[in-house]
């Protein structure tokens, strides 16, 4: 029987067939992202010539690991492709990201990139996005307001234990009991302040190769140039 983590390598070997010679890469968060730097260090030991910038601490540490030449994003102000994993996505390709708590970072990577690519393994394609609980980052100052906020919201906010970010800030853990309208939802979250950022990804990803039992299925977003 196919597992998951050999999902997630497949879908991650698809995906990284698109990074080519000289491009700069956001390499993103977590477990089935790990598998993609990996792969790309693979393809660089074999002679590929690229860059990357990184969207955690730990992802730097794994690129540098597997010979991947990792620069600072702040000096960067365009990338050519991003590659990441998501927490859920449909097929509109919107998608639920954040569980590794990098979101805010992951979406200015993603914001930069010519190019957004989600790989994913069978359990993270839904038909409708929602289910997974959607992490937010915060500014610790505002932790309080923002949980009350939240609440009253209806989203059963729980405050990540013992973490922080790579940016020293809290991150809350929300459960939506309907998210029917993302962009609505991302609209009012956007608006409080004290929230710098939201797994709420409804506009970055370009496509996503999806991992079934060994087989990779390709997504894309509709009006998505390839």
């Amino acid at each position: 029987m196919v597992s998951i983590d050999d999902d997630k390598r497949a879908a991650a070997v698809a995906a990284v067939a698109e990074v080519q010679d000289r491009m700069l890469v956001g390499l993103g968060t977590g477990s089935t992202a790990a598998f993609a730097i990996r792969a790309l260090g693979e393809r660089v030991a074999a002679g590929l010539q690229i860059r990357a910038v990184v969207t955690s601490d730990a992802s730097g540490v794994l690129a540098r690991d597997v010979g991947i030449e990792v620069l600072d994003f702040a000096d960067i102000a365009r990338v050519d492709l991003t590659i990441d994993g998501a927490d859920e996505i449909d097929s509109r390709c919107f998608a639920i990201k954040g569980a590794g708590g990098a979101m805010l970072r992951e979406k200015v990577v993603a914001a930069s990139s010519a190019r957004m690519i989600v790989i994913a393994d069978r359990s993270k394609r839904v038909e409708q996005i929602g289910a997974a609980k959607l992490p937010i980052e915060v500014l610790p100052f505002a932790g309080s307001y923002v949980m009350r906020v939240l609440a009253g919201l209806g989203a059963a906010p729980e405050i990540r234990c013992n973490y922080r970010t790579d940016q020293d800030n809290l991150v809350i853990d929300c459960h939506f009991h309907a998210l029917e309208d993302p962009r609505a939802t991302a609209a009012m979250l956007a608006a409080i302040p004290g929230i710098l950022g939201h797994g709420l990804f409804l506009d970055e990803v370009a496509a996503a190769y999806i991992a079934t039992d060994g087989i990779v299925t390709r997504l894309e977003r509709a009006g998505a140039s390839a």
